[in-house]
């Protein structure tokens, strides 16, 4: 570009182009809390739903902070009506005094200043802490409507108020009290967020999750936005990670009993129960600091390690495992496990403000020693769970490798055939995978019609038939040798389970097609079920979507066709145009409706409805997943009574 413009123009030319368009004046300056509002994506990770729950959660973690610094025992979190959110602990209350270096109350430094904060260096009000940036309290307040903040402390009550992170009304003492904590309240920007909508599941699940993580903590959560049905709970938990085991695993065939519970103070306390079920998949999930870091980091790395040695050792010197055979493999010893890894670091190392993955490299040894000494202490004191625990790995170990010889075979398969494709998949002609679709259907019937109703430039169709394979009772090498799962794993092209490679995927949205009816509800759980347990990238990238065709059609002579969705939409539809003469089909299957109509109301891009799959909390869609998919009969009974009122639009 600069050796274009110095040809057609000369070099003064340029420059004096150059100083006027690229000046001092061009040079933004964004003062106090502006960069936040300015770029809200980069300390809250999104404007959407989520990075909407993070303002809660980064109101919510400063409180966890003081129970964890010991002087926290009860936070108390509403969602009012208008979607105000109330959060209030009895923790010692925000420092009321002037700060020596801005001049203004230190309450009020914290809530207007990026990294102003207790949290800083060895000797900081806090030992351990989540929110070690300093930037929670301040970007909360940058990103809401308004703020309001009372202090209870050093025999006071004090307020302030804010609005878009401005102070508009500076700390005041308003009465008198003999009691100590931080209250704050505040909205949400709607400038700035996509929904003010809070969704209590998700949010109740995290605070389950925090006093887990907290022993002895309690924590109350209230969502009032509907008075005719408000919601509540309370979570105290003084088994902790035990518990929290226990909750995981409720729903599961356990083979031991009672979780393996390990803790050990020091420089970097560490936190561990683990649990190992009869199932074959792996969860572990950890924390630093109480922060769920979903992208693991060196603790879970520390761990993995320990278990692979521990179990390797034990099996081998008690002759479980063979001398002749090999080591077992980490994948191998962690199926079926259920796991909570907690730890406790000064200063962690984040990857970024929303605390994914832990980067501290001194951590690894001290957890993998620890475990180490604490589990190899509790084989030799349960020989009968150490060895059925070994049993379950070996069988997992030679699942393994006949999954690795199934991989081998279509891999030449492959290779000797024409193509690496399925055979009933009709791909598109764009080779770009971002702008590429398919459509996974529900049998030949509705896979012909979206063959010819289709647009071939971008949309690929994979039909599929008869019956799916249940993914959460079979292990890997059940899954390439089925023959309605492989060509789900072709088309998509980047592999499963610990080889799944999302930089491989062929399709930029992968759509799940079914009719609206039970089986069609069955097809969509057993390919969602298959997508989360073994090519969960996929989800979490965002590539996996449900269609939605018609439930009606509505005709009348004279007048265009009118598809409703929804029994609402059909409803508010013929109260418009009234009922006379109006003829109403109900689709039962896709099967029912033509190329083209199955292209106007399902497909087109510019008409069709797609639900977006997204994973807000994996512990919570783990457990789904386990309840209605799994072995256990009277959980999936349970949920089916507590939610059958929810259904609408099914077709029996």
């Amino acid at each position: 570009m600069w050796i274009i413009l110095l040809k057609k123009k000369g070099r003064e030319d340029l420059m004096e182009k150059f100083e006027h368009e690229y000046g001092a004046d061009q040079i933004q300056v964004l003062e106090g809390l502006e960069a936040v509002r300015k770029r809200p994506g980069m300390y809250i990770g999104s404007v959407s739903i989520r990075g909407l729950h993070h303002l809660v959660y980064e109101i919510v973690d400063n409180c966890v902070d003081e129970a964890l610094a010991g002087y926290c025992t009860h936070i108390n979190i509403k969602i009012e009506p208008g979607n105000i959110i109330s959060v209030e602990d009895d923790g010692r209350g925000i420092p009321v005094e002037i700060h020596p270096k801005t001049k203004i109350s230190t309450a009020e430094t914290v809530y207007t200043v990026l990294h102003a904060g207790g949290k800083f260096g060895g000797d900081s009000g806090y030992k351990v802490s989540g929110g070690l940036h300093g930037v929670g309290a301040s970007v909360v307040n940058a990103l809401a409507e308004w703020t309001e903040v009372t202090i209870q402390r050093d025999g006071g009550i004090f307020q302030m108020k804010f609005k878009r992170g401005k102070t508009v009304e500076p700390l005041k003492r308003i009465g008198d009290s003999d009691k100590t904590g931080t209250k704050v309240r505040f909205l949400a920007d709607s400038q700035i967020f996509e929904t003010l909508d809070y969704d209590y599941t998700v949010l109740e699940n995290r605070f389950r999750e925090m006093a887990f993580l907290t022993k002895g903590l309690k924590i109350s959560v209230e969502d009032s936005r509907d008075p005719e049905n408000i919601k509540s709970a309370e979570f105290h938990f003084e088994g902790g990670l035990s518990s929290f085991v226990e909750y995981l695993n409720k729903n599961k065939e356990k083979l031991h009993e009672k979780p393996i519970y390990i803790e050990k103070d020091g420089e970097v306390p560490v936190e561990i129960a683990l649990q190992y079920t009869a199932s074959y998949n792996e969860n572990i999930y950890t924390f630093v600091n109480n922060i769920n870091t979903v992208e693991g980091g060196t603790h879970l790395e520390g761990f993995k390690r320990a278990l692979t040695k521990t179990f390797n050792d034990y099996g081998k010197s008690h002759n479980i495992i063979k001398e002749k055979d090999n080591n077992l493999q980490g994948e191998d010893i962690r199926e079926g496990i259920t796991a909570v890894v907690s730890v406790k670091v000064k200063e962690p190392q984040f990857e970024g403000q929303t605390k994914t993955k832990l980067g501290n490299s001194n951590v690894t040894g001290i957890v993998q020693s620890m475990v180490n000494e604490a589990l190899s202490i509790f084989l030799e004191e349960n020989p009968a769970v150490a060895k059925a625990i070994l049993e379950k790995c070996i069988s997992a170990s030679r699942a393994r490798e006949a999954a690795r010889k199934a991989r081998e075979l279509v891999r030449r398969k492959n290779a000797l055939e024409s193509t690496t494709l399925p055979g009933k998949l009709a791909d598109c002609s764009e080779k770009n995978a971002e702008n590429c679709e398919v459509y996974i259907v529900e049998g030949d019937s509705a896979g012909g019609s979206a063959k010819q109703g289709r647009d071939r430039r971008f949309q690929a169709i994979l039909p599929l038939w008869g019956k799916m394979l249940n993914v959460e009772k079979s292990r890997a090498d059940k899954i390439y040798n089925n023959d309605k799962l492989q060509p789900v794993i072709l088309a998509v092209g980047a592999g499963i389970g610990s080889e799944f490679d999302i930089s491989k995927i062929r399709y930029g949205k992968v759509i799940i097609m079914a009719d609206a009816d039970v089986d069609g509800a069955h097809i969509r759980t057993l390919l969602l079920t298959f997508f989360f347990r073994y090519m969960r990238p996929l989800i979490e990238n965002g590539n996996v979507y449900l269609a939605q065709p018609p439930l009606y059609k509505l005709s009348k002579r004279g007048m265009k066709d009118k598809y409703c969705y929804t029994d609402e939409e059909m409803e508010n539809t013929l109260a418009e145009i009234g009922r006379d003469g109006v003829s109403i089909q109900r689709y039962k299957g896709l099967g029912e409706m033509n190329p083209e109509q199955l292209w106007e109301t399902t497909m087109n891009p510019e008409t069709r409805i797609l639900i977006k799959v997204k994973l807000e909390d994996a512990i919570k869609a783990d457990e789904i997943f386990t309840v209605l998919m799994g072995d256990e009969i009277s959980p999936r009974r349970k949920f089916i009574e507590e939610n059958a009122k929810y259904v609408k639009n099914l077709d029996i």
